[in-house]
C-alpha cells in the first residue's frame, strides 16, 4: 500500500479538485519514469523476453507527450505490476516500479511508488550485507533527478508518506 487513505490535494490535479497542475504532473510522471527505467535490468536481465515493463515505462512518457491516452498508460501499468506476480526480489520489485510509473498518468501519487519499489529493487540486487547502502544510493540518485518545479513536493510527500513505503526513503 502506497496511497494514503486521503488523497494529498498537493498531488490532485486542479481539474479534479487539487492544486496539481498539468506541467508539474507531467514532471512527477517523467520522474517516476527514470526512477522505474533505473533498476529496469533487475527485470529485463531475468526475462529478457518480457517487454511489459519497459513498454509500462515508454507508456508513461508517452502519455507526457500527449501521444497515449491516460487509460491506456493505466493499462500498461497493470501488465508491468502482471509480470511481477510470478518473480521474487529485485526482479519482481523493477516491474513494479515501473507499472506504477505508468499509472501516474492515473493518480499522480503513484510516483513514489514507482520511486519505492526502484529502492526496493537496488536493495535486493546487492549481495545481502550491502542492501540498505545500495537503497540509500539509489534514493539520493533518485533525488538528484527531481526537478526543481517539483522538488519539494516530493520530498515532503517521501516524509510524509515514508511509513507507507517501507520506510525507504530514510537516507
Amino acid at each position: 500500500m502506497i496511497l494514503p487513505e486521503r488523497a494529498d490535494p498537493r498531488l490532485v490535479t486542479v481539474r479534479r479538485g487539487g492544486t496539481l497542475t498539468d506541467a508539474d504532473h507531467h514532471l512527477l510522471a517523467l520522474w517516476a519514469a527514470s526512477c522505474a527505467e533505473h533498476v529496469l535490468d533487475a527485470f529485463e536481465s531475468v526475462c529478457p523476453d518480457d517487454l511489459r515493463p519497459r513498454e509500462a515505462v515508454e507508456a508513461g512518457r508517452a502519455w507526457v507527450r500527449g501521444e497515449l491516452p491516460m487509460m491506456r498508460a493505466r493499462a500498461a501499468g497493470g501488465h508491468a505490476m502482471g509480470a511481477a506476480r510470478e518473480l521474487r526480489g529485485a526482479p519482481r520489485w523493477a516491474a513494479y516500479a515501473a507499472g506504477q510509473a505508468a499509472c501516474v498518468a492515473h493518480v499522480a501519487a503513484h510516483d513514489l511508488g514507482a520511486a519505492a519499489y526502484a529502492i526496493k529493487a537496488a536493495r535486493a540486487a546487492a549481495p545481502a550485507d550491502e542492501g540498505d547502502a545500495a537503497g540509500r544510493l539509489e534514493c539520493r540518485w533518485q533525488r538528484a533527478q527531481l526537478p526543481d518545479e517539483v522538488r519539494d513536493l516530493v520530498l515532503d510527500d517521501q516524509r510524509l508518506r515514508n511509513e507507507l513505503c517501507w520506510s525507504v526513503f530514510d537516507v
